[in-house]
Protein backbone atom coordinates (compact mmCIF):
# COMPACT_ATOMS: atom_id res chain seq x y z
CA UNK A 1 0.00 0.00 0.00
CA UNK A 2 1.37 3.24 -1.54
CA UNK A 3 1.86 6.44 1.17
CA UNK A 4 -1.05 8.13 -0.42
CA UNK A 5 -3.49 5.53 0.56
CA UNK A 6 -1.91 5.56 4.02
CA UNK A 7 -2.47 8.99 4.81
CA UNK A 8 -6.38 8.65 3.10
CA UNK A 9 -7.17 5.82 4.92
CA UNK A 10 -6.20 8.06 8.32
CA UNK A 11 -8.21 10.33 7.37
CA UNK A 12 -11.71 8.45 7.28
CA UNK A 13 -14.25 8.34 10.40
CA UNK A 14 -14.20 5.11 11.99
CA UNK A 15 -17.41 4.07 10.71
CA UNK A 16 -15.73 4.10 7.23
CA UNK A 17 -13.01 2.25 8.17
CA UNK A 18 -15.16 -1.05 9.33
CA UNK A 19 -16.57 -1.23 6.10
CA UNK A 20 -13.19 -1.12 4.56
CA UNK A 21 -12.67 -3.45 6.76
CA UNK A 22 -15.59 -6.09 5.94
CA UNK A 23 -14.79 -5.59 2.21
CA UNK A 24 -10.83 -6.41 2.94
CA UNK A 25 -11.79 -9.71 4.75
CA UNK A 26 -14.21 -10.79 2.20
CA UNK A 27 -11.16 -10.02 -0.53
CA UNK A 28 -8.80 -11.83 1.86
CA UNK A 29 -11.42 -15.20 2.10
CA UNK A 30 -12.01 -15.23 -2.10
CA UNK A 31 -8.27 -15.05 -2.43
CA UNK A 32 -7.68 -17.74 -0.61
CA UNK A 33 -10.45 -19.86 -1.62
CA UNK A 34 -8.76 -19.37 -4.87
CA UNK A 35 -5.61 -19.99 -3.75
CA UNK A 36 -6.35 -23.40 -2.41
CA UNK A 37 -8.38 -24.37 -5.55
CA UNK A 38 -6.06 -23.03 -7.74
CA UNK A 39 -2.59 -21.53 -7.15
CA UNK A 40 -3.00 -17.65 -7.89
CA UNK A 41 -0.84 -15.60 -10.49
CA UNK A 42 0.61 -13.50 -8.00
CA UNK A 43 0.27 -15.06 -4.46
CA UNK A 44 1.61 -11.60 -2.88
CA UNK A 45 -1.76 -10.24 -3.50
CA UNK A 46 -2.12 -12.31 -0.09
CA UNK A 47 0.01 -10.76 1.81
CA UNK A 48 -1.03 -7.29 0.56
CA UNK A 49 -4.39 -7.67 2.10
CA UNK A 50 -3.13 -9.02 5.27
CA UNK A 51 -1.26 -6.19 5.76
CA UNK A 52 -4.03 -4.13 4.43
CA UNK A 53 -6.19 -5.54 6.95
CA UNK A 54 -4.01 -5.04 10.07
CA UNK A 55 -3.20 -1.22 9.27
CA UNK A 56 -7.27 -0.99 9.17
CA UNK A 57 -7.96 -2.72 12.63
CA UNK A 58 -4.78 -0.02 13.57
CA UNK A 59 -6.74 2.73 12.65
CA UNK A 60 -9.67 1.46 14.14
CA UNK A 61 -7.87 1.14 16.88
CA UNK A 62 -6.38 4.32 17.46
CA UNK A 63 -9.84 5.97 16.63
CA UNK A 64 -11.70 4.24 19.06
CA UNK A 65 -8.97 4.82 21.67
CA UNK A 66 -9.10 8.68 21.40
CA UNK A 67 -12.60 9.14 22.12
Amino acid sequence: MKTKDKEILKKKSAAELKDLLVKAQEKKFDLTFKHSTTPLSNPLQLRAVRREIALIQTLIGQKEGAK
